[in-house]
């Protein structure tokens, strides 16, 4: 049963309470991983996902035929679910695409920034138990608003060697460049390092477990990725009004996700938090993922009852969570007091499963307080910027005496007489 806590009985350590990844567990499996797809090449995936997946994949590719077979399996009426979702994340993300600049207000200088897209991209999609079409969705799209020229998805095949019709569809009207039917720490290996079949990428972006998590974080330098995503999180911020249902049903939706996901509620209602307590047993007895979701709840969840909507929103901006309901009637009025969160939905009729699915704002999201710091994934990730400078031989001389005396503040007397050399060209340049 979900625990119930009175918020000023609780350290700061308990109210985050989070089980950090233990990596080293997995540190040397990952390694192996990676260095014997390094080494190994297709051969070597091939082996791993017979031994992981328990599948035979004579073809690491899915071929376009198999992609445009997928779509058009579909029934019509997902197709159009799936053409609205796509559309409604194009319509968002759409809105990020940042402008070039230039400054030019000073004789003889310009300046400014530009925006280019990364080349090659790989999206790490997980199989849980289906490659999820959601993310697929979610990742591949900003790349392509971005400008990537090559998309790549990975995902776990099933062991019949096949990716579902719904990922492969999803793929479709996404715009991915090619799929491949591999996954966890070997799909990470191929994309960092390439193989015979598997173009190695500039930047590895999408969720997975902690295999997936280990390697993105031995292959960081190497190439760019976007976060380390952890386990699944929600945190309802409710007052006394909120139905204990919808509340208890929100906090499934996380749970249900992994035995490790985790599920809060924080509200000023005691008698709300015993109500919710009750409905989450009744409403787990009928799931169907019924024991992973038990032991989210048993294991990481909890239930906070503060003295007031703005000691739960300290505790919210202390957990700094994943997902961040505010079920109150004016959410917009605690909406500029939420300074942690990695995505935030406002209202008693806006559940998190909107986001994770049709609404177009992302879901792959920073997760074990990260939102602390960093940011959902979005069209930014995809792009570069490079500042650029100019300056004429006029607007250079009359600064080119402060830049020398800088850069031998500093010790770097080459520094200074590169800038002192191009003043007049019939002076000299003193050492």
């Amino acid at each position: 049963m979900i625990p119930i806590y009175n918020f000023a009985d609780l350290s700061p350590d308990q109210i985050l309470n989070r089980d950090i990844q233990a990596e080293a567990d997995v540190s040397a499996a990952v390694d192996e991983i990676l260095s014997g797809v390094r080494e190994g090449g297709d051969e070597a995936l091939r082996a791993y996902t017979r031994r992981f997946d328990g599948a035979e994949i004579p073809d690491l590719e899915v071929s376009p035929q198999e992609i445009e077979a997928a779509w058009s399996s579909l029934d019509p009426d997902f197709r159009s679910t799936l053409e609205l979702a796509a559309e409604n994340i194009r319509h968002f993300h759409s809105q990020q695409v940042h402008r070039d600049f230039v400054v030019a207000d000073r004789p003889g200088i310009v300046m400014g920034q530009r925006y280019t897209p990364i080349q090659r991209v790989g999206v790490c999609v997980p199989r849980s138990p289906e490659a999820f079409p959601s993310t697929i969705l979610m990742n591949v799209i900003p790349a392509r608003i971005a400008g990537v020229s090559e998309i790549y998805v990975v995902t776990p095949p099933r062991p019949d060697g096949s990716v579902s019709a719904e990922a492969l569809a999803a793929a479709y009207i996404a715009g991915a460049t090619r799929v491949f039917r591999v996954g966890g720490a070997q799909a990470v290996a191929a994309l960092a390092y390439g193989t015979e079949t598997i173009p190695q990428v500039d930047k590895i972006v999408g969720p997975g477990g902690i295999f997936v998590a280990t390697a993105k974080r031995k292959v960081f330098g190497r190439v760019a990725i976007d976060m380390i995503a952890g386990p699944s999180e929600i945190l309802v911020l409710s007052d006394g009004g909120s139905n204990p249902r919808w509340v208890a049903a929100d906090l499934l939706s996380q749970a249900e996700h992994d035995v490790r996901a985790c599920a809060v509620l924080v509200t000023d209602s005691p008698a709300l938090a015993q109500a919710v307590q009750a409905e989450v047993e009744t409403q787990l007895a009928s799931l169907p993922r019924c024991e992973v979701a038990r032991k989210a709840i048993d294991a990481n969840s909890k239930i906070i009852v503060t003295d007031s909507l703005e000691q739960a929103l300290e505790a919210a901006n202390r957990i700094a969570p994943e997902h961040l309901e505010l079920c109150v009637d004016d959410p917009f009025a605690l909406l500029p007091q939420v300074r942690n969160a990695g995505s935030i939905f406002l209202g008693r009729s806006t559940p998190e499963s909107l986001g994770d699915y049709l609404a177009g704002p992302n879901h792959t999201l920073p997760t074990s307080g990260t939102a602390r710091f960093s940011s959902p994934l979005s069209v930014d990730d995809f792009v570069k910027k490079s500042s650029f400078l100019y300056y004429d031989q006029a607007a250079l001389s009359p600064v080119a005496e402060r830049i020398a005396d800088f850069a031998r503040r500093e010790g770097l007397e080459a520094h200074a007489r590169s800038a002192l050399i191009r003043r007049q060209s019939n002076e000299e340049v003193t050492p």
